[in-house]
């Protein structure tokens, strides 16, 4: 039982370590994001047309679509 015990509590620790480094992550990500788009000189209309346009263009919402079926599995 106490090496049960010990093995949960670590799980426990693990699944907490993991949360944060996806949080980590996703501000990394984040940040890229904001970069790349500050680094665009386009008026935000501009801007949203240009992803409107790759959306389109591109298959971007399949794309998307897919990732977030496998994020749901």
């Amino acid at each position: 039982n106490t090496e049960i015990d010990k093995t949960k509590a670590k799980i426990a620790e693990l699944q907490t370590r993991v949360r944060e480094l996806e949080r980590q992550r996703t501000e990394a990500e984040n940040t890229e994001i904001v970069e790349l788009v500050r680094g665009v000189d386009a008026t935000p209309q501009e801007l949203a047309a240009f992803i409107r346009a790759f959306r389109e263009k591109s298959g971007a919402p399949s794309l998307l679509q897919k990732q977030e079926e496998n994020q749901h599995e």
